[in-house]
């Protein structure tokens, strides 16, 4: 590649931070660059080199989050180590199951996110008034580590964004929490993906590497931003997100 090349990567791979950081969806800025600036690659180092630097972001993110944004940390490991296990389940199936059937499905999916968020404005701008059981904490917590983190190692836009709905919906959480929560978790896909796709030897470790420097740097800005301008801020963000990744995602399938 030349230089050109590595500039707009490292700048996608800012990019992608910083919307990573706020509510998710970075993969859908770094994966279409990737396979852009360099057509022959193949989908699984391109899903690998992504991680590496997504790794690298989610991992700062949950640092600069946790310094303002009380955390439950024994739920919330035990539930990042459960979806980097079930992620690498996920980046396994790849080459088991046509990913086609799921843009879809997924397209279904964020278009209701969208209306969700759009006609309910108070959903995870403050926190319930009423506080969910341990219980369900746990259940919705634990569930959505297993099966958002599967879905992030086989597909895996929109991870954090699904993290983030469901813990505002289900847990009555406020977004900027919400998203602190769902760092930790997505940044426990993110390892058992990589892992994966390492130990099966699909990475550019040069030029992974250097998108993790820029993505840390876009999601250390991101996480700052979410912290300072609170959950109105995150909830703009997170639905001009969803639009995006509708129209990305519905060119992919129907362009």
């Amino acid at each position: 590649m030349q230089a050109t090349d590595w500039l707009v990567l490292l700048t996608a791979a800012a990019a992608a931070g910083w919307v990573d950081a706020v509510v998710g969806g970075g993969g859908l800025i770094i994966l279409p660059m990737l396979f852009l600036v360099s057509p022959g690659i193949a989908p699984q180092t391109a899903l690998a080199t992504n991680k590496m630097a997504a790794v690298a972001g989610t991992f700062a993110s949950v640092l600069t989050f946790a310094r303002r944004v009380p955390l439950r940390w024994p739920v919330l490991i035990p539930a990042a180590l459960l979806a980097a296990v079930t992620a690498a389940a996920g980046a396994a199936a790849v080459a088991l199951i046509d990913r086609d059937l799921f843009i879809p499905i997924v397209l279904v999916v964020l278009v209701g996110v969208a209306i969700f968020v759009t006609l309910r404005p108070a959903i995870g701008v403050t926190m319930a008034t009423d506080p969910p059981s341990r219980r369900r904490t746990l259940l919705v917590i634990g569930l959505a580590a297993g099966l958002i983190g599967f879905y992030d190692g086989i597909l895996g836009p929109g991870t954090g964004t699904f993290l983030i709905i469901t813990f505002a919906t289900l847990l009555g959480t406020e977004f900027v929490r919400a998203a602190a929560m769902a760092k930790v978790i997505n940044c426990g896909s993110n390892v058992g993906a990589l892992l994966y796709f390492t130990l099966t030897g699909h990475i550019l470790v040069a030029l992974g590497a250097a998108m993790a420097v820029a993505n840390i740097a876009g999601a250390v800005a991101g996480s700052r931003m979410a912290l300072a301008r609170g959950a109105g801020f995150v909830r703009i963000v997170l639905l001009v997100v969803v639009i995006g990744m509708v129209l990305r995602l519905g060119w992919q399938q129907f362009g």
